[in-house]
């Protein structure tokens, strides 16, 4: 299906809004035709194997179709701030970071623009890109987009966030989110499978699952990892991380509106371990400070 079609009558991701984007029409998360971007430029913050010496050569989208109260994005996610662009300008700055001596091109909170995102993401194939592209989202997205990406996109990193509804539809208004997320991160590894990285330890391919632990979830961060434990082979990667702060909505919610602490963290990394999980990622401590948070500001746009 054209992203025209898909536009006009919008089923991208598990809402299946139905609006006509086209012609100005919002749905849940906000977005219509135009691909908004509120940064691109050399990340250094991201996963070792993503980050690498080079930096990651990431693009922050606007919009998202989650409404997490503890956002640390916010500004763009939710308050839409950043700069509408064409096709051929994504295309560009896709290249432009390639020129940059990136590790890869990290596509950051893409879903609600799939269908646009595999039109650029061919052309600028087309016109000479060859760096990894990584598709880092907050996997609550339908298989049959992700499909649109086979080829065009080398690693995903999913943000696997609840397994229990009740969190789910209370901090990102998505009770369907664990059902919606799990058969994407499948779908994902259908296509790219375990890690494989280079002589430098980069990621060339492959499926890293991330999780944010969360105050006093940790009961369910450990059913997160029950899933993966029993539907994925021992060689997908788990980035755990401990980077939530207080921000945003929180003070609406005084059982979130607090740093996790340093037990619960240490625990579920402890489950990861007694579950036999073999590979993945775990945070420094001060890794919940707002220095780590980019300034929206329209560079690389």
């Amino acid at each position: 299906m054209e992203s025209k079609e898909l536009l006009e009558n919008c089923r991208i991701c598990p809402r299946r809004c139905g609006v006509n984007r086209l012609k100005g029409e919002k749905g849940f998360c906000g977005a219509l035709d135009k691909i908004v971007v509120a940064k691109a430029f050399a990340h250094r913050w991201e996963e070792p194997c993503i980050s690498g010496h080079k930096g990651s050569g990431t693009v922050f989208f606007s919009g998202c179709n989650l409404k997490c109260v503890f956002c640390q994005n916010y500004r763009i996610s939710q308050e839409w701030f950043g700069k509408a662009v064409e096709e051929k300008d994504l295309v560009e700055i896709f290249l432009n970071l390639q020129a940059k001596g990136v590790h890869n091109i990290n596509l950051v909170t893409p879903t609600i623009y799939t269908p646009q995102l595999a039109s650029a993401l061919e052309k600028a194939k087309d016109k000479g890109l060859t760096v990894p592209v990584v598709w880092n989202s907050n996997a609550y997205e339908n298989p049959e987009m992700l499909q649109m990406l086979e080829g065009l996109v080398d690693v995903y990193l999913p943000d696997l966030k609840y397994c229990d509804e009740t969190p789910a539809r209370k901090y990102s208004n998505a009770p369907d989110y664990f059902r919606c997320a799990t058969k994407a991160i499948l779908e994902m590894y259908r296509q790219v499978g375990e890690p494989v990285f280079d002589e430098k330890g980069i990621i060339k391919r492959g499926l890293i699952i991330r999780h944010l632990v969360l105050p006093g979830l940790k009961e369910d961060s450990k059913k997160v990892l029950g899933f993966i434990k029993s539907n994925l082979p021992s060689g997908v990667y788990v980035s755990l991380m401990g980077q939530y702060m207080p921000c945003f909505r929180t003070g609406e919610f005084p059982e979130i509106n607090r740093p996790l602490s340093k037990e619960e963290y240490e625990e579920v990394i402890e489950y990861f371990f007694e579950l036999g999980l073999e590979n993945g990622f775990a945070q420094e401590e001060g890794a919940d400070s707002p220095k780590y948070v980019p300034d929206f500001d329209l560079e690389g746009v």
